[in-house]
């Protein structure tokens, strides 16, 4: 690279060898017809909690209010308008994306405790919370030996390992289920069986 590096093709001015040097934009002003947009455009793309989506909203009301001057109280009460609108028309609906998302969770091997904490965090509140988990009661045998087994099986820990090396890293295997919030019992279920076919039939996922 020649004098001046990486910046050798910009001049003093601050332009490039190619015109005028592109300026980050910054954020837009937060107004009703913004909100909406912003907000379709994120549904379009991920499922969200009500209280996600407002966090979402709410932090581009503040932003807006510091670089635009826009009145921070009205953007709230525009986001609350905007969040009762989408759920009147159910593009917003956090039973169904507490069941939608627990699934999700559990089929990568999270345990009920994770999928609580992860749907908590989201905003959503206790009543669907539980609905989800007995969703997930419903559709498997043991939903919670599913788990397991599911991120055992991805992480290829003890009876997914190989034969000599399972031995010696059992330990560390049953340690790796406990931090996934999975009970001792149940993880030396997992980590010490010796028909893992058995135990798969047992948990319904096979």
């Amino acid at each position: 690279m020649g004098p001046g590096g990486k910046h050798a093709a910009r001049d003093r001015g601050g332009e490039t060898a190619g015109g005028p040097a592109r300026r980050r934009r910054g954020p837009r002003a937060a107004t009703p017809k913004y909100l909406r947009n912003s907000a379709l455009y994120y549904l379009e793309r991920y499922a969200s909690s009500s209280a996600h989506l407002r966090r979402r909203l709410l932090a581009k009301v503040a932003l807006s209010a510091r670089a635009h001057g826009t009145d921070p109280e009205e953007g709230a009460a525009a986001v609350e308008a905007l969040i009762a609108e989408l759920l009147s028309a159910g593009l917003l609906d956090d039973t169904r994306y507490a069941m939608e998302r627990a699934r999700i969770l559990h089929r990568r091997g999270a345990s009920a405790r994770a999928i609580h904490a992860g749907l908590l965090g989201k905003g959503v509140e206790a009543d669907d919370i539980e609905r989800a988990l007995a969703g997930l009661r419903e559709e498997a045998a043991e939903p919670e030996l599913a788990a397991a087994l599911a991120y055992a099986r991805r992480r290829r820990l003890g009876p997914y390992r190989d034969e000599f090396a399972r031995k010696d890293l059992r330990d560390k295997d049953l340690a790796a289920l406990g931090r996934r919030g999975f009970g001792y019992d149940l993880a030396r279920r997992v980590i010490d069986t010796g028909d893992l076919a058995e135990l798969e039939d047992e948990a319904g996922v096979r």
